[in-house]
């Protein structure tokens, strides 16, 4: 895992913002497409807001969620009302190259399903996507990957649907879509990470974002939540 430090959250999305644009232009060069999986959170709506500044060549570009909430569409509590509003809007990507988890629907495991067959059909048998952008709770979740959640022990299948947690059930990409990613980008600031993200870098799997690949994966992280992390590891 490659670990840096940037001052303040404002950094770290601008520099996470340039570093995605770059994969996408590497990306689309290589392979025609880039296929991106984004994750919720302030830092991460700061840094979709300056993605959409960035030179991306939006036409060839792929955007599915890490995870969402199940809540009607619209509802604050939903990813994509932040992930419109951050860069959808503001940026000319093909309507069909928005890949939305489908958490409206009463039957969520063949949604769930069908949303695996979504990723497969523009990311290959079995799906690789080209990034995934991951952040860090300070309880050791990322993704809806949370602790104690019977999600963590799905490996036959890139998406799943967990039981509740902070009120809500959740649909999630799994361990095995996650690890054959090309490149995992983290994205984590505040003194709340302190404590949990020395765990993180030193692959613990006893919180469940240590136990997601990181031999493929960037940490950018402010100084605030990297303030515990060993000098070695900056």
């Amino acid at each position: 895992m490659k670990v840096e430090v940037i001052p303040d959250a404002k950094g770290v999305a601008l520099r996470a913002a340039g570093w995605l644009a770059a994969q996408a232009r590497e990306a689309v060069a290589a392979r025609g497409r880039f296929a991106l999986a984004v994750s919720g959170g302030s830092t991460p709506w700061q840094m979709l807001r300056a993605l959409s500044s960035e030179h991306v060549p939006w036409s060839c570009v792929h955007v599915f969620q890490v995870d969402e909430r199940v809540a009607p569409a619209g509802d604050p509590d939903r990813n994509l009302t932040h992930l419109r509003e951050s860069l959808l809007g503001r940026v000319p990507l093909p309507p069909e190259n928005l890949h939305a988890m489908p958490v409206e629907e009463t039957d969520l495991g063949a949604a769930a399903a069908r949303y695996s067959l979504e990723l497969g059909a523009v990311t290959g048998a079995p799906a690789v996507l080209d990034v995934v952008h991951l952040g860090l709770g300070s309880d050791g979740h990322t993704a809806s990957l949370v602790p104690g959640d019977p999600v963590l022990e799905v490996n036959d299948a890139d998406v799943a649907t967990t039981g509740l947690h902070a009120g809500r059930r959740r649909m999630t990409l799994t361990y095995p879509v996650l690890d054959r990613a090309r490149r995992i980008l983290w994205v984590i600031t505040g003194a709340d990470k302190s404590p949990v993200l020395p765990r993180l870098v030193a692959g613990d799997h006893a919180i469940p974002a240590g136990r997601v690949r990181a031999d493929r994966a960037t940490l950018l992280a402010d100084a605030a939540a990297a303030a515990r992390l060993p000098e070695p590891a900056r």
